[in-house]
């Protein structure tokens, strides 16, 4: 029998006998403190700001403070499974390292560390389109380790087709569809710093490399970065999505589509109708919309329109094992983690991402185990697994 995630915790105290502590940290608010530490302001602002006054991202952390478990006793939890397969990927935990784009501003390993750091432990990595490297050196890095891939949707149809069968025939299982980032939100933290890694050709290696993309340039990006970025940036920025193209990614891509973004029931409804296979309930984790409701506020009633029908995953303001604990409790079938694991890189590239998620899967662990909950199944027949906590 594999040990319990747990187990994590039980490693770092033994390893105190030795006098040795953990390289990094294991609470999520000195993990982003040590990463600002390393971090100059363009990098640490990009992934840390959020639109306007951030709003949306306090939105996102209050409606966690909303709930709590009630915790049942004597009850039989030593041994545990939080094994679960979700969109025909099968993972030991229902967690996923979320889409997190040009990751080498944080460290020059950038997705290839996340990519070898997720695969380690089994979990299922999620690239972007907006990745520092190629999706086929992605692809290698992780090896045997399962993989999605997400897209920023180009208005060429050539560059999407192109970049869907690269993808599938690097082994990418799944495809995420970002809805509610057709253009960018106002973000003062990067705007006050005018630092747009894309401009400066960064974050731009999956584009950059496809056959299709370089075919309507007049030289190679290699040798017109200016006119590369010219031709990529209004390609995947700019032009609103629409309901009617969706027929598109479902004529070039033969596994999975999961759509994120979506916040509304009615919206959630429609991708299935639209032929699509699950739905990401996500509000960019506050980098859109300032002012928008907190994802998890929007869990429950999605969850109830089409759970049963399709999975229902959840990412935004997740930032410990106990967060992604009540958003399983809500009905979500799997969490995307984003925030903590780009910390994780920035502070200890490969090293760090494989920290971070051995901490949130511990805490994921222990944090159910001792409510009185052994696996998915058991707390999902549990309508009474949550209490909502007085206003603070």
């Amino acid at each position: 029998m594999t040990a319990p995630f747990s187990s994590y915790a039980a490693e770092i105290y033994l390893r105190g006998l030795g006098d040795e502590v953990p390289r990094h940290p294991t609470d999520p608010a000195q993990l982003e403190a040590a990463a600002r530490s390393v971090l100059t302001d363009g990098p640490f602002g990009y992934v840390a700001g959020g639109a306007g006054q951030g709003t949306t991202m306090r939105a996102n952390r209050a409606a966690f403070d909303r709930h709590g478990f009630v915790p049942r006793m004597l009850r039989e939890t030593t041994t545990r499974d939080w094994s679960t397969t979700v969109l025909d990927t099968a993972t030991p935990a229902p967690l996923l390292t979320a889409p997190v784009g040009v990751m080498s501003i944080l460290h020059a390993d950038g997705e290839l560390a996340v990519a070898r750091a997720a695969a380690s432990l089994g979990v299922p990595m999620v690239l972007s389109t907006a990745s520092s490297y190629t999706t086929e050196e992605v692809a290698e890095a992780g090896g045997d380790g399962p993989r999605w891939f997400q897209l920023y949707w180009p208005t060429e149809d050539a560059v999407t087709v192109s970049l869907l069968h690269r993808a599938r025939a690097a082994g990418y299982t799944a495809l995420v569809v970002t809805l509610d980032t057709w253009t960018l939100g106002w973000r003062p933290m990067d705007l006050d710093g005018a630092y747009l890694p894309f401009l400066r050709g960064v974050g731009t290696a999956i584009p950059f490399s496809d056959p299709a993309f370089r075919a309507g340039l007049a030289k190679a990006p290699e040798d017109d970065l200016m006119a590369a970025v010219g031709r990529w940036v209004p390609m995947f920025t700019g032009t609103a999505l629409r309901w009617d193209r969706l027929d598109l990614l479902r004529e070039h891509w033969d596994g999975p589509i999961v759509l994120k973004g979506v916040q509304h029931v009615d919206d959630a409804l429609h991708a299935l109708d639209a032929g699509m296979d699950g739905i990401i309930v996500s509000n960019h984790g506050g980098r859109q919309v300032d002012r928008a409701i907190g994802s998890l506020d929007a869990l429950p009633g999605i969850v109830g329109a089409v759970g049963g029908r399709a999975p229902v995953l959840f990412d935004s303001g997740v930032r410990t094992g106990a967060d992604a604990a009540i958003a399983l409790a809500l009905g979500a079938d799997a969490v995307l983690l984003g925030r903590p694991m780009a910390y994780g890189l920035a502070i200890g590239g490969e090293e760090g991402v494989r920290h971070v998620l051995r901490s949130v899967l511990a805490e994921l662990d222990l944090t159910l185990a001792l409510a009185g909950f052994a696996d998915l199944a058991s707390l999902r027949a549990a309508p009474d697994a949550l209490g909502v906590l007085p206003a603070r």
